[in-house]
């Protein structure tokens, strides 16, 4: 009998244990690069940038060959991402003013432009907080003048700035605390291993390096590598590639911290990019344009998920996804339950634990504004004036369209068949074109979208 009874006590202790590490809440940390572009790295393909670290931890969870940013450019981006919201929800589409590019060309007033992410919103780290996490944001913000009011306990040199004025001291524009390390990218994550080195678990670390956003300057003892090294698929700026370079041994560093304080298993971690890559400083070949273009080279992205014993290692995944899924997943993960939030992603867990291989939704983007164009000869956006015109576009399953206010201009592509969007089929499949356009219609209806009607009467045609 008293067999029986210790033989019982034994299971329920494992039982009780089993349940505590089931429900152990993980670390969460999100690296968010800025204008890294979709084949810029070793394992979407790169033969030209070398990022050993990156790949190595893509390697560990699931990598999603469709993932994409909510928007062209980085301020939309990143309140998608913080947010969980479509643009229209949260009103940034862009950095600083919506009349970008000349008057005389643009033929609409576009939607004004929100340029502080509304505090109402309950974010990402407001959320992790108050369920007992500690919150840290390094690198870039440009959501507003402090971080520090939307949610995080720890800011290291993020504020409303878009890029940094110098990677090299003075930095200008950049407020951080000094350190050993000179280079920008070196000194955050100097001080983002400081708050690692000191924290106990949960806590969420929001990695969101000014790298690789210009100005290109590169890391002087890494030039000669990459000077004599033959350019691939038009990536070859070698200066650039040592700030890829850079990056890439500083994230080994942060991952080499976290396996030291045993922490790595019990971290989830999303890499991704909050934009394309800045066309004429890197390609996406074979995909078209880059940055500010809603073409997939300016909203595809490197993607990927890591969660030991949760995500199967060495996997992919060709389901579309978005930035907008982050926040949901997140809260699955952490296991934030009735967190009475009516956010647009989608939970991603049973994805990233390959329990289904599809998730059927349309995903949209929404850009009532202008950008001007960097490089008038590049034949890669839709005219040489403007990387983007107000517009919206609609991906589901394969197909994508693109449509334009100015001229209610339509174009549709098949990605299976066309990844480089060179084919129009708007003419030659109008039933798909019309099944996609009531879907864009009736998502504007739903989300309340702003659309640009009123003529400029400065425009020159």
């Amino acid at each position: 009998m008293m067999r029986i009874i210790l033989l019982s006590l034994v299971l329920l202790i494992c039982v009780a244990c089993k349940t505590k590490q089931d429900t152990t809440i993980p670390n969460i940390i999100i690296i968010n690069v800025d204008d890294m572009g979709w084949r810029d790295v070793g394992f979407m393909g790169s033969e030209y940038y070398e990022t050993p670290n990156i790949d190595a931890l893509s390697a560990q969870g699931i990598v999603f060959t469709n993932g994409y940013a909510a928007s062209a450019n980085c301020a939309p981006s990143r309140a998608c991402l913080m947010t969980g919201l479509w643009t229209p929800r949260h009103g940034i589409y862009t950095v600083n003013s919506s009349e970008r590019g000349q008057s005389k060309d643009r033929k609409l007033i576009p939607t004004p432009n929100t340029t502080i992410l509304a505090s109402t919103h309950a974010i990402i780290p407001k959320v992790l907080k108050k369920n007992g996490y500690k919150t840290c944001h390094a690198g870039k913000w440009h959501l507003s003048h402090n971080p520090l009011e939307y949610g995080f306990d720890v800011n290291i040199g993020g504020a409303h700035n878009g890029l940094p004025k110098s990677y090299y001291p003075p930095y200008k524009n950049v407020k951080i605390e000094n350190g050993k390390s000179e280079y920008l990218t070196d000194l955050i994550m100097e001080n983002t291993l400081k708050f690692v080195d000191t924290i106990s678990s949960p806590f969420f670390l929001y990695y969101s390096p000014y790298a690789v956003h210009t100005p290109i300057m590169p890391v002087d003892s890494l030039l000669p590598k990459y000077k004599n090294k033959v350019p691939w698929n038009g990536q070859g700026n070698p200066k650039y590639a040592t700030m890829v370079d850079n990056l890439d041994r500083n994230i080994g560093l942060l991952i080499k911290t976290l396996k030291d304080k045993n922490l790595f298993d019990k971290t989830f971690f999303v890499f991704t990019s909050d934009n394309g890559g800045l066309y004429g400083i890197t390609k996406q070949k074979p995909l078209r344009a880059g940055k500010g273009s809603y073409f997939e080279g300016g909203i595809r992205e490197p993607f990927f998920f890591v969660y030991n014993d949760k995500i199967k290692p060495n996997a992919k995944s060709e389901v579309p996804i978005t930035n907008l899924d982050i926040f949901p997943t997140i809260l699955e993960y952490a296991g934030i339950e009735n967190a009475q939030l009516e956010l647009d992603g989608n939970n991603l867990s049973s994805v990233l634990e390959g329990k289904t291989e599809t998730l059927e939704r349309p995903l949209f983007w929404h850009f009532p504004i202008y950008l001007q164009a960097y490089y008038r000869n590049d034949n890669e956006n839709r005219d040489p004036l403007f990387r983007t015109r107000p517009g919206s576009v609609i991906r589901k399953g394969d197909w994508k369209l693109h449509y334009y206010f100015e001229d209610d201009g339509i174009e549709l592509y098949n990605l299976a068949e066309d990844i480089g969007e060179r084919n129009n089929l708007a003419s030659a499949n109008p039933s798909k074109k019309e099944e996609l356009l009531t879907d864009l219609k009736n998502w504007w209806g739903a989300t309340k979208a702003p659309i640009p009607t009123e003529l400029n009467p400065e425009y020159q045609n």
